[in-house]
């Protein structure tokens, strides 16, 4: 393979890619990322001691599907060209491209962190054995050892983010007790890996709508697998939230005349939910909140797909959708939740199901909301028909899902586990 440059081509953005796309082109690409990932391997043998190609591959591994061999390869290029800028620049593109950023905002979260910490000092006694699954940088980690635990397992499946944890653990002076272990929590070897089964597994792998990064599968093997007889998983359980509600800025993102064309049309293909802060001033809530989904951690996972559903009872006034959080009990003593409000504080995001027009509703009003999952992706719909509805200033619905009609039900195609925090 011959590169006269640092052969890596950046992943097209969403935008582009999907311009002029036929069908058939599609496949031709599917086959030739397919017949790349197949001669990858001899690629990189035979550009050993080369720090420009490897640097290529990096990038060409980005491309093809095989995120696992960015970090290495981009490493190594650095390694055999440490004075080479362009090596630099491009490398470090792409270690920061297989890091999603929410990592920044969720080491930030100082109401999460508090809670986690305070959790894990009232599991954790001397010579306590934990496994930290989705260790990322390692701070739930190092809360045990400081917290006296006597050795700690930090699974991380992102091998740039596992080799991070490393360095960071020996800075803050935790690489007696904390080894981080590079990897799924699922392939662990309980004697290997682990040495023998775990006192207390803390983890931290929930998303916005709590499910999407897999939490359900990945705490039922743990808890079956590799916790000991008698043991703790913090958190032990956690609940979809939801609440009848309104998002006042959502009209500032709907279509309307652009250009002095009327583009109103478009916003029948927004995308449901919508993602909210749970700070966002003009969010309100319209009812007490209730559990719609509830679960389990310290055993084995429910069959899929789940339904629940819960009553609402609204407050009155004209309500805009539902909305939907996160609550995880911790332990015994302390829940962590991101319930919407002025003064809330979260790197997660409120989900937002917009109905299709805005409902006057009289207070004490029941309406009844549905939910289905299939382990990662969530549908949130109301079931009553006899409301009122409002009309919209545009005269048609954002929803999708949630207007009651059968067609919600549909469980769509789980997305890949990276995507879930606000």
């Amino acid at each position: 393979m011959r590169m006269e440059s640092v052969g890596w081509v950046m992943p097209p953005d969403s935008r582009s890619a999907r311009r002029g796309k036929s069908f058939g082109g599609q496949m031709h690409d599917k086959y030739m990322k397919a017949a790349a990932r197949a001669g990858f391997e001899p690629m990189v043998t035979a550009a050993a001691g080369d720090g420009r190609k490897l640097a290529g591959l990096a990038g060409l591994a980005a491309k093809i599907g095989l995120g696992g061999r960015v970090y290495s390869l981009a490493m190594a290029a650095r390694t055999h060209e440490p004075d080479d800028v362009e090596v630099a620049a491009r490398t470090q593109q792409l270690i920061g491209q297989s890091v999603p950023r929410w990592h920044f905002n969720m080491l930030r979260d100082e109401p999460r962190n508090a809670a986690f910490d305070a959790a894990i000092r009232r599991a954790v006694t001397p010579g306590t054995h934990v496994l930290d699954i989705g260790a990322g940088s390692g701070l739930l980690s190092m809360m045990a050892a400081r917290a006296g635990a006597g050795r700690v397992v930090a699974c991380e499946e992102n091998p740039a983010i596992a080799d991070m944890a490393r360095q960071i653990v020996a800075t803050n002076g935790f690489a007696d007790r904390v080894r981080v272990v590079t990897g799924n929590s699922t392939e662990l070897d309980m004697e290997s890996d682990l040495e023998g089964r775990a006192d207390v597994i803390v983890s931290e792998i929930v998303s916005n709508n709590l499910l999407a990064e897999g939490v359900l599968k990945t705490l039922a093997d743990a808890a079956t697998r590799l916790l000991a007889p008698g043991g703790q998983m913090i958190p032990a359980g956690g609940d979809v939230m939801i609440a009848l509600g309104s998002w006042a800025a959502a009209e500032d993102h709907r279509m309307t005349m652009v250009s002095g064309f009327d583009l109103g049309g478009f916003n029948a293909l927004t995308q449901v939910p919508r993602n909210v802060a749970v700070s966002d001033a003009t969010l309100t809530l319209q009812s007490e909140p209730a559990a719609l989904l509830s679960f389990d951690f310290t055993g084995e996972a429910a069959r899929e797909p789940h339904h629940g559903a819960a009553t609402l009872v609204a407050q009155g006034g004209p309500i805009g959708g539902i909305m939907q959080w996160i609550r995880l009990q911790l332990d015994d003593v302390i829940d962590y939740e991101n319930r919407p409000g002025p003064d809330a504080k979260s790197h997660w995001g409120a989900q937002y199901y917009p109905f299709d027009v805005p409902l006057e509703l009289a207070a004490g009003t029941e309406l009844r909301v549905v939910g289905v999952h299939d382990g990662h992706q969530l549908l949130v719909w109301r079931e009553d028909a006899g409301a009122t509805e409002l009309p919209s200033p545009s005269g048609e619905g954002l929803g999708w899902g949630c207007n009651g009609h059968p067609r919600a039900q549909h469980v769509p195609t789980p997305p890949p586990p990276l995507k879930g925090r606000g």
